[in-house]
């Protein structure tokens, strides 16, 4: 990196430092966690968008496409579910705690069943986030440090600090805002490696006629993933993508929250299918650039030699030092912090949102000015607390990352089952909910201690209908002792849902027939 890549870093950090101070003057709790409820659907959905594009995904994911031993497009799996868990959360799960004007999406638990179920999965969700974004720091700064003549502690605290600053004084709306932008920055870092990769192997032509043809093979309908190494099939990705999307959009508060910022119900369902049409384009991008540099490297000895042979991680930010121009490389470290920081951002806002939502207003007795001081008090624990962490990470980031991966497999269908009874069953109760979730997620621990062959998305599945099952058998032996009702379906136009189904096929389809598009 020389000056000029410094220089467009320097004011990315200006830039972003200015947009917290445009945003600075939340009057009350709605402005400051939900930017008033003002949100159109293209911020909102280009924000859902940023967080789930991270730095990780524009660093690893291109890298198992085309370097990974046993990688390939299988990547491409992970979106199967996903149109599917959009229309389930547009008919169903969102629309009736949307009309409840909450912040905290644990909140609805309490109103339906009791102050001990909110707390106890609020501080799940608190603890868990909170360490994963550290992790994620932490990643982020070991690769920046390659490509970087700069310490990585001193990269810690520039994304950490910088997000702080702007997600304090902001609130919502500079989250929300700043992740548009970084989402647009981080796409066009994406389009550019794809071009000077094609250019350093000559052309489409060359990229196709040296391609490694066994990573062209997306979708594997004969494993079901109930045996050791058995992964990304067809059927687990499908089952268990569903359960995973359908909790994380729509009960982790770090994504409903943002659909709580919309200005009205048409709005999150306009979002929730932009969002359910957005992510494989977006995915199919990245994953044929992993393919070009994976290609650049099988073709071309020197980059192969530069990349250890335990670290295939490193080939983007390699290529990106040594084969792009500089200010183009800044741009490119501009991208991978905007990844960075666009998943810390959103981390800090839900968290002190939910830190004051369930711990501190849960009477609804605090004044605004003392809501407002609490919550910007608890984005400064929350982003100290992210930055600390990413310090004490060390050379385990890899493991924990694993770790936390199932961690969050082990919670994301108990919880939506949860979420689901609470809607739709009359007779659920406390008691059905609370034996229920702790007996799925005990099923999943034990399936991930002593049943280590059946593949960890399958967990989502298996501990959502446990809970489920459990919650309705034992809330129809206990009293219940007031008058619940069940929300049912909300009405959603034809064209979305038919929408949403035919780009599940298309994307299934495009997948399978992979090898024929690019051939």
């Amino acid at each position: 990196m020389n000056t000029i890549d410094y220089i467009v870093i320097l004011s990315y950090v200006i830039g972003f430092l200015f947009l917290g101070r445009l945003f600075k003057d939340s009057k009350n709790r709605e402005d400051y966690f939900l930017g008033g409820r003002s949100f159109h659907w293209f911020p909102l959905s280009l924000s859902t968008a940023a967080t789930q594009l991270s730095a990780i995904s524009f660093i690893s994911a291109p890298a198992f496409v085309g370097l990974k031993e046993g990688g390939g497009l299988m990547w491409l799996t992970y979106e199967f579910a996903v149109p599917l868990a959009m229309l389930f959360l547009m008919i169903y799960l969102i629309p009736p705690m949307f009309k409840m004007g909450i912040v905290s999406v644990y909140e609805f638990l309490e109103r339906r069943y009791h102050a001990s179920t909110r707390v106890l999965l609020s501080a799940v969700f608190q603890i868990s986030r909170g360490f994963a974004t550290s992790v994620m720091i932490y990643t982020v700064a070991l690769i920046l440090k390659s490509v970087m003549d700069i310490p990585m502690w001193q990269i810690i605290i520039l994304i950490g600090v910088v997000t702080l600053v702007y997600s304090y004084q902001g609130g919502m709306k500079a989250v929300v805002y700043g992740d548009m932008i970084q989402m647009i920055i981080l796409f066009g870092g994406i389009i550019i490696c794809f071009i000077y990769g094609l250019k350093y192997l000559g052309g489409w032509d060359n990229f196709i006629a040296n391609v490694d043809t066994a990573r062209l093979t997306a979708v594997d309908f004969g494993n079901m993933g109930f045996k050791k190494g058995d992964e990304f099939g067809f059927w687990p990705m499908l089952i268990g993508g569903f359960f995973l999307y359908a909790s994380y959009y729509g009960t982790d508060q770090s994504q409903v929250q943002r659909l709580f910022s919309a200005k009205d119900i048409g709005t999150v369902r306009k979002a929730l299918l932009c969002n359910g049409l957005m992510r494989f384009p977006i995915t199919l991008t990245y994953c044929i650039m992993g393919l070009i540099i994976g290609t650049m490297v099988l073709t071309m000895p020197e980059f192969k030699s530069m990349i250890p042979v335990d670290k295939p991680d490193m080939m983007i930010p390699i290529f990106i030092r040594e084969y792009l121009p500089h200010g183009i490389i800044g741009i490119l470290m501009v991208a991978i912090f905007s990844a960075a920081m666009s998943s810390l951002s959103s981390a800090i806002n839900s968290l002190s949102a939910a830190t004051v939502e369930d711990f501190f207003n849960r009477d609804k007795q605090l004044k605004e000015s003392t809501y407002i001081k609490y919550s910007k008090m608890a984005a400064i624990f929350w982003g100290v607390f992210c930055i600390v962490c990413a310090f004490f990470t060390g050379d385990i980031a890899k493991t924990v990352i694993e770790a936390i991966n199932k961690v969050g497999s082990l919670f994301y269908g108990p919880i939506l089952a949860t979420f689901i009874c609470a809607l739709g069953i009359k007779k659920s109760n406390a008691l059905g909910a609370n034996v229920g979730l702790i007996a799925g997620v005990l099923i999943n621990f034990v399936l991930w201690k002593f049943f280590p062959e059946i593949f960890w998305f399958w967990w989502n599945a298996i501990g959502g209908i446990v809970t489920f099952t459990l919650n309705v058998v034992v809330s129809m032996f206990t009293s219940n002792q007031k008058e619940n009702k069940s929300f049912g379906f909300d009405k959603v136009s034809y064209s979305k849902a038919a929408i949403l189904l035919l780009f599940f096929i298309i994307i299934v389809v495009v997948s399978m027939n992979m090898s024929n598009f690019l051939l």
